[in-house]
């Protein structure tokens, strides 16, 4: 591949891009063109995200947001087409982790876990959709986890959140692609990022950032009449 000034002129959304996989893949597809908006709820880290992104040279716009929270992303997507453009390229990648025994588990954990890996993913793709059915084109990425295709022990509200994810990702492909809109989910293993420990494992061996963002680079520079509906990511080597 060559990806420089691939994505010349197209708009990429991506959630819970402060740090880790989320800028990672903001960057990569900066770097191919895109005019990039991101988002996260921690201020600081975001604006310390978008100086390094524009450093780069890559145009951007950052918006503080909480994604469990609907009319946040009301005015995230608006002010994305309003600012930048009409949002050809959306990263549903903001993910939380509560582990421990399910027994142990609060309903604030619950709560706290689908709304910002589930229900943040339906209500950003749901505003975003129209103009993408209005224009017959786009892209919507899925963060996911392999943790969605396989169980733990520890990790029933995680596992519980990226399970319902591949669901959703599985209706909306086929809901939208006959209106030429592709939509794809991504299941890394663990990736050596701050998102959760890794007691015991090598960071060196482990799947990093910039995996998960060839693997977005990957399915954005398809040909235009196929797509992935999905992929899984493991390190070469069990860290």
């Amino acid at each position: 591949m060559n990806p420089e000034g691939t994505l010349k002129g197209q708009v990429a959304l991506v959630t819970g891009a402060s740090r880790g996989i989320g800028l990672a893949i903001a960057r990569r597809l900066g770097q191919m063109g895109a005019r990039v908006s991101i988002c996260a709820r921690n201020a600081a880290n975001l604006e310390r995200a978008a100086s390094d992104l524009r450093a780069a040279g890559i145009q951007v716009l950052a918006l503080r947001t909480d994604l469990t929270r609907g009319p946040e992303i009301a005015t995230l997507v608006s002010e994305t087409q309003r600012t930048v453009g009409p949002v050809d390229i959306l990263v549903n990648n903001a993910g939380i982790g509560v582990f421990g025994p399910f027994h142990e588990q609060t309903e604030t954990d619950w709560n706290a876990v689908l709304d910002t890996n589930l229900k943040s993913v339906f209500l950003t793709s749901r505003a975003v959709a129209p103009e993408m059915i209005r224009r017959k084109t786009g892209h919507i990425i899925n963060i996911s986890s392999l943790a969605g295709k396989s169980t733990f022990a520890n990790g029933a509200i995680y596992c519980a959140s990226k399970w319902g994810l591949l669901g959703l990702s599985g209706c909306m492909a086929e809901e939208l692609r006959a209106h030429g809109i592709r939509v794809s989910a991504v299941c890394p293993g663990s990736v050596a990022t701050e998102f959760s420990p890794h007691a015991g494992k090598d960071p060196s061996k482990m799947l990093q950032p910039e995996d998960v963002a060839h693997a977005v680079e990957a399915l954005v520079t398809q040909s235009p009449g196929s797509f992935i509906s999905e992929v899984q990511m493991r390190p070469t080597q069990k860290p």
